[in-house]
């Protein structure tokens, strides 16, 4: 995997894969950012909620689940001494389904969690504190 980022003297910075696609990034605005374009570290918390929903997302269709609509939402905790590392993540799935069980999603979260999601196993392997908790809505 490789991947480029530029700055050509303002900002976003633009991040870019080997396909060519293209991810914005800019400081917070106290180091300069807009406050428009999320930051590299919130692209990261939105990075593993992502990794894990595509997991998910896979299991709950291997067990013919249909997804009406599957949102995460991250609360994190970070360090307060440079390098502020994330100390503190816990994801919360919400899933709208109408056949689906609490216990196929939980059962679905917890194989991206600890098996398969690699940007969780990341932080994890940071030393970072990560729980994560599951809901379901009928619909």
């Amino acid at each position: 995997m490789k991947a480029t980022v530029v700055y050509d003297g303002k900002y976003p910075m633009r991040g870019y894969n080997e396909r060519g696609n293209e991810t914005r990034f800019e400081p917070s605005p106290d180091h300069g950012g807009s406050g428009n374009i999320a930051t590299p570290m919130e692209i990261f918390l939105q990075s593993a909620a992502a990794c894990s929903m595509v997991d998910v997302i896979s299991i709950l269709e291997k067990k013919r689940k249909r997804i009406a609509d599957l949102k995460i939402f991250i609360e994190s905790e970070r360090a307060n001494e440079h390098p502020k590392v994330f100390t503190k993540v816990k994801f919360r799935y919400e899933l709208t389904s109408p056949d689906a069980e609490l216990a196929d999603l939980e059962h679905s979260v917890q194989l991206s969690m600890e098996k398969y999601c690699s940007v969780s196993a990341t932080l994890k392997r940071s030393g970072c504190e990560v729980t994560y908790e599951s809901a379901i809505k009928r619909g």
